[in-house]
């Protein structure tokens, strides 16, 4: 029993380190690697070789699927370049799975020193999150040792042996145990380092190792699978047809077990050697045999997942929070960030429609309008909830200044859209139900004023988009302009009054209150201006004069 709990915690620490180093990777390196990505897509062969690149850094296939899946979802790339992306990624696993296997067991103490030394003094900077990633190889290394050891007295145990001699004749249940041990690790990586492990000391023979090894890698399949099975088709595309390939792979893979046993095993000896290579051997294939067929596979997978015609559905639900993105915070908060800009639309076509309600005097549409607001509502609660599962103490400085930025956003598109509905009311209340009308000159000026507005909210997106330092510095100069021309319109109305306008006066009230309303929304969109420019250092502390003013006697 004892043994049997030492070879569990082995185990335990093997997936534990792998984790630790997938994560402690996509923390430092997340943006630059879905750079790398992006700009890798131009033919399979690059897309390939970055699929490899990436997975050697991350260590998990299936973090670079669900980098590559996201990307089809926002359109940014194709779905055979992601197949092929995923092809490469494949090849990554099983090339790191190979240089584990080798004996590093001196190196372990020294990343975990290094690793622990880095992390308590420089926990939240980026050395720091380098050293959890030390502190992750480290376990790892320590771990197959521990597997190992755990597993030479099992091999001595005569039910054991019995047990693992009754596998030899089902391949489909070794393909079986491969893919739920792969699954319940979120690793195929981790997995196949313990198998080769156990093939080692004796604890699996190796035809049964040959065989886990396979069913591991329908494991990660399946578990990217699994992940995205609530995302959008796009995305559930890339990791179906990622499973195609691999269970293509693995049904020409079984005949050749045996013809690896007689002709490759001599040459090897080595059982954990056997493992890794078999491994490497079966993705290599897998990727130089189905590359020129991504194309094909893709249009499968249309087949099988059609996207869904053009309005069908609720278009204003939410698009692109990705739940599968939430593993890597910054690619997390790009999906949240392109979801306050859906947010924002909603808020133009508010906009837009309240002006031809204050011309028309359309109650329907404005009735349809203020419905829009609780579209506005849900969507900020949907932003707002995903965020919150993006942990803070995650994300460097820069992540976490666009953490505020979206949420900060997202509040005043919120807020603007109750001030749009508070309008609209107001619009019914006070003038298509009562039948009245603007003055020609306070109609011009209402108009001026909501152009202005219009502009300034598709100028704000803008900036929240790209951070541009001059549009933002652009968008305070509107605030001052608007904030003139609502004073010198609110003079203008005051005059026609005192001259006894007759529409001005009946609709005074209605007047006062839109473009201060509208001066409201506008100071709203040009806060997302502040932080850029404060980050720019284009702002002054106060705009209070530093010398006191003089006393009254």
């Amino acid at each position: 029993m004892k043994h049997l709990l030492n070879l569990l915690a082995a185990v335990a620490l093997l997936v534990w380190g792998t984790h630790m180093v997938r994560t402690g990777v996509l923390r430092v390196f997340g943006a630059n690697l879905r750079n790398l990505l992006a700009r890798s897509m131009g033919n399979r062969v690059s897309a390939v070789l970055s699929g490899i690149g990436v997975t050697a850094l991350v260590q998990s296939s299936t973090a670079t699927s669900l980098m590559t899946s996201s990307f089809v979802g926002q359109g940014l790339i194709t779905l055979p370049s992601a197949l092929a992306v995923m092809r490469g990624a494949d090849v990554g696993t099983a090339m790191m799975s190979v240089l584990f296997a080798t004996d590093l067991s001196w190196l372990s103490p020294l990343l975990i020193f290094v690793g622990v030394v880095l992390f308590i003094t420089r926990q939240d900077s980026t050395p720091g999150r380098i050293g959890r990633v030390l502190i992750g190889l480290g376990v790892m290394l320590l771990a197959l040792r521990l597997v190992v050891e755990a597993t030479e007295p099992l091999v001595e145990s005569a039910v054991i042996r019995t047990l693992l001699g009754s596998m030899t004749s089902d391949i489909f249940l070794e393909l079986l145990m491969g893919a739920v041990l792969a699954v319940m690790a979120y690793s195929s990586l981790a997995i196949v380092l313990l198998i080769a492990a156990m093939a080692s000391s004796g604890a699996v023979p190796l035809e049964v190792a040959l065989g886990l090894a396979l069913g591991a890698n329908l494991g990660s399949g399946l578990v990217a699978v699994l992940t995205t099975a609530k995302s959008s088709v796009e995305v559930r595309q890339v990791t179906v047809g990622n499973m195609l390939f691999k269970v293509m792979g693995v049904a020409l893979a079984l005949p050749c077990i045996g013809l690896w046993m007689r002709h490759v095993r001599p040459l090897i000896g080595d059982g954990a050697s056997n493992v890794v290579l078999f491994h490497l051997a079966f993705n290599i294939f897998n990727t130089l045999f189905f590359l020129g067929m991504t194309n094909m596979v893709a249009r499968w997978v249309c087949v099988l997942l059609p996207k869904p015609a053009p309005g069908a559905g609720n278009p204003l639900r939410p698009r692109h929070l990705d739940a599968s993105a939430l593993a890597t915070p910054s690619l997390a908060i790009s999906c949240a960030a392109r979801e306050a800009l859906h947010q924002a639309d909603v808020v133009e076509a508010m906009l837009i429609g309240m002006h031809k309600v204050l011309v028309n005097d359309d109650l329907k549409l404005s009735a349809e309008l203020r419905q829009l607001d609780d579209t506005v509502d849900e969507l900020y609660s949907a932003i707002k909830y995903y965020m919150t599962k993006i942990s803070r103490a995650e994300l460097d400085e820069k992540e976490g200044q666009r953490w505020t930025e979206v949420i900060s956003f997202t509040i005043n598109m919120e807020q603007i859209g109750d001030l749009i509905e508070r309008v609209l009311q107001d619009i019914e209340t006070k003038k298509i139900k009562k039948g009245r009308q603007f003055s020609a000159a306070g109609m011009q000026e209402i108009n001026d004023l909501h152009a202005r507005l219009l502009d300034n909210l598709r100028l704000a997106m803008s900036v929240f988009l790209t951070g541009n330092v001059r549009d933002a510095q652009k968008l305070l100069e509107e605030k001052a302009r608007f904030r003139d021309l609502e004073l010198a319109y609110s003079a203008s109305h005051l005059a026609r009054l005192s001259d006894k306008t007759v529409p001005s006066i009946e609709t005074s009230s209605l007047h006062i209150d839109l473009i201060s309303e509208l001066k409201r929304i506008n100071s709203l969109l040009c806060s997302v201006a502040y932080p850029i420019l404060e980050t720019a250092g284009a702002l002054a502390p106060s705009r209070l004069r530093e010398t006191p003013l003089p006393q009254r006697d």
